[in-house]
């Protein structure tokens, strides 16, 4: 969220933000936030006031006692402080709560050239990248095609899960395996340390890293507990340093979170629903950043540079989108999304983002580094590595075989015992 003192003194800069985004009922919620704002300094202010008054008064009739004095007005004076601020502190919790509400859903800052646009419509393509192949045969969909060759099966794990869930065979599930080792080695090489996260969270952690809306959309409750499964390994990794105070020095600090990832909303139904891009559950690989304001462009910059470089040496063509203000969502200051190129339906679909988040993140979860003697907010960055069911369906469209074998790319190879070729798996 917005730091308050930052809304209080830029008011203006909030609302002009909040134009771009075309969130009309959010700029009217400002000026409400800032009269509560007001009368809650204000309130405790008064309360600092009346403590104040009564442990001067209770000085005062602890000397009159040991003076042998009258104490009974000096009593009457200060008899209706205690309910005063008991009142007070009532009204103050109830302030609290609704500055909260409006800070936890007024939406990050965006960057001044982020493009203007109304809906992922108007997202402007920045690179492109890769030849498109030539097939000479009619390509099949993914999920098709790994059913005809035995290596994936979607209707046992429907009688199993329900829909949206699969069971992953053979050289398939080892070929989902040597993504997530092909991203990790990758990255590791690149200075960025392997987290195995917790796979679920508590609901205060929650809040500290994603839009609270989320949490009807997209989370899984755990029933009688206050948990909730993870959409993705950037969520416990942001929440990892909570509370928390991280020495300059230390900074960046780069980590690679490695996860299965949990999610009810699976997105619109479509020629792929049967197969392995719209899940419920899925395998991630996940690159995460803590770092000084100063170096948050350079470090969203170089997750792009990551990402990219994953999927050259894949092999898969790809183009690089700059997401728009009116489809950014409220955590990122900016976003790039990758799009893997599928040759089947000739267009490109979404495989990973990449998020600048500055001190959102970090100033609902309270994470600070030390600068000095001072503190203060640090930024966090989040991209995604490989998400390996969008890869896979990527990996399977690009390099289908007319004899309806899938070739392995060449950086994956020695992650599949030199397994070159998948081929129908004849063990059941």
């Amino acid at each position: 969220m917005l730091d308050i003192k930052f809304i209080r003194e830029n008011p203006a800069i909030v609302k002009k933000d909040l134009e771009k985004r075309q969130d009309n009922e959010k700029i009217e919620w400002i000026d409400a936030l800032l009269e509560k704002d007001k009368e809650y300094k204000q309130i405790l202010k008064e309360n600092e006031e009346l403590r104040r008054t009564r442990n001067t008064a209770a000085e005062e009739i602890n000397k009159l006692k040991k003076e042998g004095k009258d104490i009974a007005k000096k009593i009457k004076d200060v008899q209706e402080i205690p309910k005063i601020i008991k009142d007070n502190d009532e009204k103050l919790k109830t302030l609290k709560e609704e500055i909260d509400f409006f800070l936890m859903r007024i939406p990050n800052i965006l960057e001044s050239d982020v493009p203007f646009g109304k809906d992922s419509s108007e997202n402007k393509i920045v690179k492109t990248h890769g030849e498109h192949k030539k097939f000479g045969f009619a390509l099949k969909s993914h999920g098709e095609l790994v059913e005809e060759l035995g290596l994936a099966d979607f209707k046992r794990a429907t009688k199993t899960a329900g829909a949206g869930f699969y069971y992953l065979k053979g050289d398939l599930a080892l070929l989902d395996i040597a993504l997530q080792r092909f991203a990790i080695d990758f990255l590791r090489s690149k200075g960025f340390t392997l987290i195995e996260p917790p796979l679920m969270m508590n609901k205060d952690a929650y809040e500290g890293v994603t839009s609270l809306a989320d949490f009807e959309n997209v989370m899984y409750k755990i029933q009688d507990e206050d948990l909730y499964m993870i959409a993705t390994s950037e969520h416990p990794m942001a929440a990892m340093f909570k509370d928390e105070v991280i020495d300059e020095k230390d900074l960046p600090i780069k980590v690679c979170g490695v996860s299965p990832c949990f999610r009810r909303e699976i997105g619109s139904h479509g020629v792929d629903t049967r197969g392995l891009f719209r899940v419920h559950q899925f395998n991630k690989v996940e690159q995460f950043i803590f770092c000084k304001p100063k170096d948050s462009k350079k470090l969203h910059k170089e997750l792009q540079e990551n990402s990219e470089e994953m999927y050259k040496l894949l092999g898969i063509p790809f183009r690089v989108v700059d997401i728009c203000t009116g489809d950014i969502g409220i955590i990122a200051t900016r976003k790039f999304d990758l799009e893997a190129w599928s040759p089947r339906e000739n267009i490109y679909f979404e495989v990973g983002s990449n998020s600048n988040c500055t001190a959102y993140q970090a100033t609902r979860l309270n994470i600070k580094y030390k600068k000095g003697e001072e503190k203060e907010y640090v930024n966090t960055l989040n991209n995604t590595a490989i998400a390996t069911s969008r890869a896979l369906r990527a990996i399977i469209e690009n390099y289908q075989q007319e004899d309806g074998s899938i070739e392995v790319p060449k950086a994956l190879q020695k992650y599949m015992d030199g397994i070159k070729f998948i081929k129908k798996l004849k063990v059941f």
